[in-house]
């Protein structure tokens, strides 16, 4: 796996499901679907807007441990359990992502991984694509 960096937020699906908060190869940095865990392993409480914030602190805690910033973030695809609820995480995302205006995409969907989670967010960013 030569050329390969991995970022861990410590989620406790990472080691059940067998994957990376964050990968980065090359100048490419992907990162998962990242719900709203704290760092003991509980939810984020709170409304969309509070658990958006904590996805994209991880999310850009992830990007900046592989050498990146949230103004290399390219794209983002957001996952909504309300899509109600679309101006408030979509207010979120343009606080840490506005300056990247990064492709993006807003869907509603029936359920997350735990069902209290109201958003999951995941993210690419290219090294040196900051605006």
């Amino acid at each position: 796996m030569t050329g390969r960096r991995r970022a861990s937020s410590g989620s406790p699906y990472e080691a059940q499901f067998g994957f990376s908060r964050a990968m980065r190869v090359g100048d490419r940095i992907v990162v998962a679907g990242t719900g709203p865990i704290e760092d003991d392993g509980s939810t984020t409480q709170g409304g969309a807007a509070a658990q958006a914030d904590r996805c994209c602190t991880l999310i850009a805690r992830a990007v900046e441990e592989l050498g990146g910033s949230a103004a290399d973030v390219v794209r983002t695809r957001m996952f909504l359990t309300d899509i109600d609820q679309q101006e408030a995480v979509g207010a979120v995302h343009a606080r840490y992502f506005a300056e990247a205006r990064p492709a993006a995409t807003m869907v509603g969907v029936t359920t997350l991984c735990r069902p209290e989670w109201l958003v999951e967010i995941e993210a690419e960013a290219v090294l040196g694509g900051s605006a």
